[in-house]
């Protein structure tokens, strides 16, 4: 069998870098990881390509070859994967679809015209496709019915299919899970809340696989909650640390976790010792109401603001997620986040407006309320709420372009780098010395003359660079990259202003014309039964 692996087009997004993967000639920034996985877990008889259509376009050779198509997505990647299901049906070409969009809402791959649904977890459903296949038949729809896998059995990824110089930083996992239950969250619907982790030697032959592809970049712990089972991710550090300083500490790492590591400091510690330099916090907004109402209670035992300093001086740069559009949501929600923002340093501050995700408890929640509107969900970071809220739409709106605009205004931005990288401690794990890339060489001289010379914020540029060569030495190349954001978020805040303005307006059409719609359906009604 010759499977043509497909994963669709990303939209622009708060994480896209473009401008910056621009710099060190890279096309992504993230690898799919989930489909390199399918690889591994098909029959290894059949023969794989693997296009990537955020690294290239497939070519007319590529789905020649092809005798199935399988293809795996988010919900944001929903417009392409479509399209691609199209694409291949009109080559007559079998199509399988897997993945959290296929997963979650399993009657849009299928009205595209996809053959076969690999849904929820493929350790599970992937061996019954092959099984249907192998039988013979022409569709299907394979799900597990609750089962969760043991991923201890998952197999190595395929990272050889992978056009591995197109890419920033490389993706593994370690486990599946939140033992949280964040009302808007769609993880513990998808993969459970019992956090399930591979095995230490599992995920270190992940690592020795990359390092024998000659991968020695950053890689991504993609976990949803990295600390979701402390104990043993705690077990597996301390056996990555040994294979870190074993291989002279070919990559570093970076991770997304709860607040509540700010409580360990042991695993923190362990994190830094094995190269981990910056992790992710689901963080939502300073308001302890919506933080209740939301349900996640994780974010109201200890204070934010002390556990963001923790975190960030044991050596681990903050990174942090925010959300705005809550249930009984105050005015001024906006202000409070930028706010928060300064008060901590974070340099990157993601921040959108709250969407319903399929099946999440705020999904049924909105649904039994009669609060969800008919234009669905795309995920989209850029987009108003797909409900409706308990403040005008417009008051959300224009908070979030104004909270987004302010957060990445250069001369805030590069200010909140500075605190933050002043407070972090360096990294103790020292790779040995290397002649510099002529790429990253490139890239940092590109930075120093944009930033050094040409932007009206220079002064502060040199300013902060030799702070911090004077006060925190050793964290100056780390500290120079998170500058090199900034070449993002300079256009992107223009593109969110752009956006979010033009859906405020076709929404406030759609609200005047059902408005004028309404008296006449009463009209009819009161017709009708006169």
């Amino acid at each position: 069998m010759r499977v043509l692996l497909l994963y669709p087009q990303f939209p622009k997004t708060f994480w896209s870098f473009e401008k910056i993967l621009e710099l060190v000639d890279r096309k992504v920034l993230l690898p799919p990881l989930g489909l390199v996985t399918v690889a591994a877990i098909l029959p290894q008889e059949w023969e794989f390509k693997l296009v990537d259509r955020n690294v290239r376009d497939v070519t007319e050779e590529e789905w020649e070859w092809a005798e199935l198509v399988v293809l795996s997505a988010m919900i944001v990647q929903k417009q392409d994967l479509l399209a691609l299901i199209g694409e291949a049906h009109k080559r007559g070409k079998k199509v399988a679809v897997g993945g959290p969009y296929a997963t979650s809402v399993p009657k849009d791959p299928l009205e595209a015209g996809a053959d076969y649904l690999i849904l929820d977890e493929g350790e599970i459903t992937l061996p019954l496709f092959v099984e249907a296949i192998q039988k013979g038949e022409s569709q299907g729809i394979f799900r597990s019915n609750g089962e969760k896998p043991d991923v201890t059995e998952t197999p190595i990824p395929r990272f050889d299919l992978l056009e591995l110089d197109a890419y920033d930083s490389m993706s593994v996992q370690f486990s599946r899970g939140c033992p949280f239950q964040c009302e808007f969250c769609d993880i513990i619907v998808l993969y459970g809340r019992k956090p399930r982790t591979k095995a230490p030697q599992q995920l270190l032959a992940e690592l020795d696989c990359l390092y024998e592809l000659g991968w020695r970049r950053a890689v991504f712990m993609v976990d949803d909650n990295f600390i979701g089972n402390k104990r043993n991710v705690k077990l597996m550090l301390h056996e990555l640390k040994g294979w870190m300083a074993e291989h002279q500490y070919p990559f570093s790492f970076n991770t997304e976790a709860s607040i509540d590591l700010a409580q360990d400091t042991e695993l923190m510690e362990l994190m830094v010792e094995c190269n981990f330099n910056a992790v992710f916090l689901g963080i939502e907004t300073p308001d302890a109401d919506s933080l209740q109402l939301t349900k996640k209670y994780q974010n109201t035992r200890d204070s934010l603001v002390d556990s963001v300093w923790a975190i960030n001086k044991t050596g681990l740069r903050v990174m942090a997620g925010f959300i705005i559009g809550f249930d009984g949501e105050r005015t001024g929600a906006g202000d409070r986040i930028i706010e928060f923002v300064e008060q901590t340093a974070i340099p990157t501050a993601l921040f959108g407006i709250l969407q319903a995700l399929p099946n999440t408890a705020l999904w049924h929640r909105l649904d039994k309320e009669g609060r969800l509107l008919k234009n669905g969900v795309d995920g989209d970071q850029m987009a108003l709420m797909n409900f409706i809220p308990t403040r005008p739409v417009e008051e959300i709106a224009n908070e979030y372009i104004h909270a987004f605009c302010t957060l990445y205004e250069p001369s805030r931005f590069l200010d909140r780098v500075y605190r933050h990288f002043l407070q972090m401690a360096p990294s103790p794990c020292q790779a040995p010395a290397q002649l510099p890339n002529p790429i990253d060489l490139r890239a940092l001289v590109t930075i120093v003359w944009r930033q050094g010379f040409k932007r009206n914020t220079r002064w502060k540029f040199w300013h902060h660079l030799l702070g911090i060569f004077k006060h925190n030495s050793g964290v100056w190349e780390h500290y120079l990259t998170v500058c090199a954001h900034a070449e993002h978020f300079i256009e992107f805040r223009q593109l969110v202003r752009e956006q979010i303005e033009a859906e405020l307006v076709e929404y406030q059409q759609v609200e005047a014309q059902n408005q004028v719609e309404a008296p006449k359906e009463q009209e009819q009604v009161l017709a009708k039964t006169a």
